[in-house]
């Protein structure tokens, strides 16, 4: 089972990591419009504190199901936001 720990440094890697690919997109396309990544940017911002936030929670029945729904959430939040990147 991992640790509250390992879980926040995860959720900080994945997000950091898609936020620098759109930043990069930006960079690489200073003539397009940057909305659309300015967008996945907020996105990526909004559900890392998301699961901060539930990551935090005290008081939790089962820790080790409560983890592992934030993993799953995680791993869907970052495979959409990364499909998002790969459409621009």
């Amino acid at each position: 089972m991992s640790n509250k720990r390992d879980l926040k440094k995860d959720l900080n890697y994945v997000f950091g990591d898609i936020i620098d690919a759109a930043l990069l997109w930006q960079m690489a396309n200073p003539d397009a419009d940057a909305t659309k990544s300015e967008e996945i940017i907020d996105e990526s911002i909004k559900g890392f504190d998301e699961l901060i936030a539930e990551t935090n929670k005290r008081g939790v029945e089962n820790v080790k199901t409560h983890f592992k729904g934030i993993r799953q959430s995680l791993e869907t939040k970052a495979t959409e936001l990364v499909t998002k990147i790969n459409s621009l």
